[in-house]
């Protein structure tokens, strides 16, 4: 891959039961937990499924204080998917948050060192599509360049 390519990061999927939703993902689907035994020790607020190397599920109970950080993120319990992360290079990061804010699209404030497929990302934002879909942009390491 190249330092230009955008990646999926990680799914967000509003879960009732997130340990009963991982063992479906585990013997159901084949994926391997992330973070499942802290979550049932109370140490993180939910557990992931690893997809691929760069893509995890994050199975967040419903109606999670987390959530409550993102705009009218409440509205969207209920819906199977909460929002989509996309991992960006620092270049991409700032050329896209830019351009959202040149359209008057509302971003959120900067938010740092937030967990995600690839450890701790250095930076991200939300923003709305125009049909109320949720996307999270992070930006990695700033040398970050496979």
């Amino acid at each position: 891959m190249t330092d230009n390519t955008t990646r999926l990061d990680h799914v967000v999927l509003w879960v009732r039961e997130p340990v009963a939703a991982a063992d479906f993902y585990e013997t159901a689907v084949g994926l391997a937990p992330v973070r499942l035994t802290e979550y049932s020790e109370g140490k993180v607020p939910f557990p992931s499924m690893r997809v691929n190397d760069e893509t995890i599920l994050d199975l967040m109970p419903v109606g999670s204080e987390r959530m409550r950080m993102l705009p009218c993120a409440a509205d969207s319990a209920g819906h199977p998917v909460n929002h989509v992360c996309l991992a960006l290079p620092g270049d991409r990061f700032e050329h896209l948050r830019t351009r959202l804010e040149e359209r008057e699209v509302p971003v959120s404030d900067l938010s740092y060192d937030s967990f995600g497929a690839r450890g701790a990302a250095r930076r991200s934002f939300y923003f709305r599509d125009p049909d109320g879909n949720i996307f999270e942009v992070r930006h990695y390491d700033p040398y970050d360049h496979d």
